[in-house]
């Protein structure tokens, strides 16, 4: 009993391993702010290659998504996240790109993918977060 409550402490015990999770940001570099109400749709490539979605979500007002629906952990594979920048920052908008799409690989299911965008009017950058 002694040897498995010091295992414990000392973490030898492995634990099983969760799948990969994804989030999202959008941070507007023009305005200094997260982008909040956009629209974002998870999807993941079949092996057919065609885009399955597996969630959607909207930004919060931190302009950041941390889970997508009920969905809470992903298998490996190629994903992409749409953003419909249509939606930002009023229905009014008429952006320069009026959709983002990044696709990336989850190749570790006990990783988490946090996959931002950072907008200004007439261009966007991203990046692998933590």
């Amino acid at each position: 009993m002694k040897a498995i409550a010091l295992a414990l402490l000392l973490g030898a015990v492995a634990t099983p391993a969760a799948a990969a999770d994804i989030s999202t940001h959008v941070l507007d570099l023009a305005r200094g702010v997260g982008g909040k109400a956009v629209p974002v749709t998870l999807s993941k490539r079949a092996d057919d290659g065609r885009w399955q979605k597996v969630g959607t979500a909207t930004t919060d007002a931190d302009g950041r998504v941390c889970s997508f629906g009920d969905t809470k952990s992903f298998d490996t594979g190629i994903y992409k996240l749409q953003f419909d920048m249509s939606r930002y920052p009023d229905a009014s908008a008429s952006p320069f790109f009026p959709e983002i799409t990044l696709t990336f690989r989850v190749i570790d299911t006990a990783g988490h993918y946090h996959v931002p965008v950072v907008v200004s009017p007439y261009g966007y950058s991203t990046y692998r977060g933590n």
